[in-house]
């Protein structure tokens, strides 16, 4: 006989899932936004707007099961995790539609040298999709992984912070360029922090430790 707190957990499974699709969508899309120089801030903000009242449902939803159900284990490291987990999703949600919203605001940059923030959305789409499949199958090694690529996002972000710097006497029109693009990587950092997050939930969730990094 199917328990009703099953019926609950699968219910905010099915949230979850909503919200890695989302979350994707959402990151893919202002990227490209930002290669193509295309406008699409309406529809990333109704995408961040949406993955916030499904992490407010996540958390209402698992604060309920936990008082009227009581979980332990296994369940409990779930449910717990999944809040932590929305949270992540959401915020990718957020940090894609301040990258839309950076570009905007920077005006027309079509003539700006792309490449280093096309270089880390390469890497911060695969720790995207990396943690999205972790939780789909428990694997809790991805953490791990995902840790690994963090670093590789962290060096690219102080390289270009470093070749800002030092060639801050460039002429001003390049200005623009060197504030969206170190704005954009930025947020692209913050993106990277909490696919590692998701993956420590989901170590947790399998395990019961905390992260294998930390």
């Amino acid at each position: 006989m199917t328990r009703l707190l099953d019926l609950g957990i699968d219910h905010i499974r099915d949230i979850i899932m909503d919200m890695t699709k989302l979350s994707e969508y959402s990151v893919v899309i202002a990227i490209g936004s930002y290669q193509e120089s295309t406008s699409v801030k309406k529809q990333i903000f109704e995408w961040s707007e949406k993955l916030r009242v499904l992490q407010d449902e996540v958390a209402d939803l698992a604060i309920e099961l936990i008082a009227r159900y009581q979980p332990v284990a296994t369940d409990l490291r779930f449910i717990r995790s999944c809040m932590e987990i929305s949270y992540g999703f959401s915020r990718f949600g957020r940090y894609a539609y301040d990258i839309v919203e950076a570009i905007e605001t920077m005006g027309s940059i079509s003539d700006c040298d792309k490449s280093a923030v096309l270089e880390m959305a390469k890497t911060v789409r695969d720790m995207i999709f990396l943690s999205v499949n972790a939780l789909k199958s428990r694997d809790k090694d991805v953490a791990k992984k995902l840790y690994e690529l963090d670093d590789t996002v962290d060096a690219l972000y102080r390289t270009y912070i470093r070749v800002t710097i030092i060639t801050q006497n460039e002429k001003p029109r390049d200005l623009r360029c060197y504030i969206s693009a170190s704005l954009i990587l930025r947020y692209l950092e913050r993106i990277s922090d909490h696919a590692c997050y998701i993956g420590d939930s989901v170590n947790y969730i399998v395990t019961g430790n905390s992260s294998p990094r930390r």
